[in-house]
């Protein structure tokens, strides 16, 4: 069984459990306590199935702050656990939620991160493939754009499997630096056509021509 059966399997036995507790819920077995944790378990459920299947599913903005809500309640059903004395029904209930609580909150968090293709849209995935092949012609690249209203320097370059970007921008008192890392290339081009006035096309301008000789 390869990684991806595995997690479509995960996501599907989660599916399952949100099914059951919905049945229950329309049976009359449920509060309205229950209710908010069916509506809980259905987010959970398809950040899962948007997470496996490399979909994006609501904003990436969502799913940090989302797992850290996950994390608070494993918080709480582990402090009840220890300081209240839980009849058996109740510590079955608690151990259960941390325990199938605490998968979905990790691989929820991951999911959460914007530098995944996943979050990248059709212009970022392209730009990225640009400045990925410059960067392995040239090593190192560099573009001023001067003649906006904000003007920026941006220096790229490839530190191992991480490609690091550089920025000055601005100019006078009100000039500023700072260097972000990432993963993808993908991410790379969105944090520079978001955060500077330099755009993927500048440097692919000023490199088209040493790119042909090479």
């Amino acid at each position: 069984m390869n990684l991806q059966r595995a997690y479509i399997l995960l996501a599907i036995f989660y599916t399952v459990l949100l099914a059951v507790g919905v049945i229950a819920l329309l049976m009359g077995g449920g509060t309205t306590f229950s209710l908010v944790q069916l509506t809980i378990g259905a987010v959970t459920v398809a950040g899962l199935w948007g997470y496996f299947l490399g979909r994006q599913v609501m904003s990436w903005r969502t799913w940090r702050p989302f797992a850290c809500l996950l994390a608070l309640g494993i918080a709480v059903n582990v402090w009840l656990l220890f300081t209240t004395s839980p009849s058996s029904a109740e510590l079955t209930w608690l151990l259960a939620n941390i325990i199938f609580t605490a998968l979905p909150t990790l691989l929820l968090f991951r999911y959460g991160n914007r530098d995944q293709d996943v979050w990248a849209t059709p212009g970022e995935l392209e730009g990225g493939r640009t400045l990925s092949e410059l960067l392995e012609r040239q090593g190192e690249l560099k573009v001023e754009k001067r003649d906006a209203s904000r003007p920026a320097t941006v220096n790229v370059r490839r530190e191992g499997e991480h490609y690091r970007a550089s920025v000055i921008r601005g100019q006078g008192d009100e000039e500023e630096r700072f260097e972000e890392s990432f993963q993808r290339p993908s991410t790379l081009a969105f944090f520079i056509e978001r955060f500077t006035c330099v755009e993927v096309g500048d440097f692919e301008e000023k490199y088209r021509g040493e790119k042909e000789v090479a």
